[in-house]
């Protein structure tokens, strides 16, 4: 079984995988929100390509992150933790 996550677990995972996918230090990435957000369907509205997921409103947070001058999307709940429209594709990070 998955172990859930924090929102704070969730923005760190996140800025530690856009570090990595960008080959930048973690302190290069800053943070610019995270919000509550409801999102349409259980992958958070971002779905990976031929992934079938269930049609019901779920609530999670958006992490907005920043890097040098570019804004990056991460949808998550406690769950899981997905970056949106990365180099024109969705990722599930965690789990």
């Amino acid at each position: 079984m998955t172990n859930s996550i924090s929102k704070i677990d969730a923005e760190r995972l996140a800025k530690e995988d856009l570090a990595r996918r960008l080959g930048a230090a973690v302190s290069d990435v800053a943070t610019q929100s995270v919000e509550d957000d409801e999102f349409s369907n259980a992958s958070l509205g971002a779905a990976e390509e031929d992934e079938m997921s269930a049609q019901v409103i779920t609530d999670g947070w958006r992490i907005l992150l920043s890097h040098r001058s570019r804004t990056y999307e991460y949808r998550a709940n406690s769950y899981q933790l997905r970056l949106v429209a990365f180099e024109g594709k969705n990722y599930r990070v965690y789990p």
